[in-house]
């Protein structure tokens, strides 16, 4: 069964730094574009940023850019984001998702596997 593992998640003050790491349990996800998702309660679920296979291309949502990093290793089967400066508003569980789609989507409906989800927490 294909399996995505979030880790990295936890509390930190507002302005810290925190990296997320998404672990693919199967090699065949390095040929595929994989995403960056987030839910805060009480709100819907939204894009963070995207990276295409090879990462030669990413996106990245207004409110993080500047500030978010993403980024894999192929070798590694993971994808990694790197969160700087990271404000209050950034306080949700944070997702990783695969799109058999190709490209960079921001939409989630255009992802096929999703991970379980990692909370991250910002104290102002």
């Amino acid at each position: 069964q294909v399996q995505l593992l979030e880790s990295g998640g936890g509390l930190v003050q507002a302005g810290g730094s925190l990296r997320l790491a998404c672990a693919a349990s199967e090699r065949t996800f390095i040929r595929y574009s994989m995403g960056w998702f987030r839910q805060a309660p009480g709100k819907e679920r939204e894009f963070v940023a995207a990276i295409t296979w090879s990462g030669s291309g990413t996106r990245y949502s207004d409110s993080v850019k500047g500030r978010f990093t993403i980024s894999r290793d192929n070798a590694k089967n993971t994808m990694y984001l790197q969160m700087n400066s990271l404000k209050s508003e950034d306080t949700a569980v944070y997702y990783c998702a695969v799109t058999l789609g190709g490209g960079l989507r921001p939409a989630d409906r255009d992802y096929d596997y999703w991970g379980q989800g990692t909370q991250v927490t910002v104290s102002s």
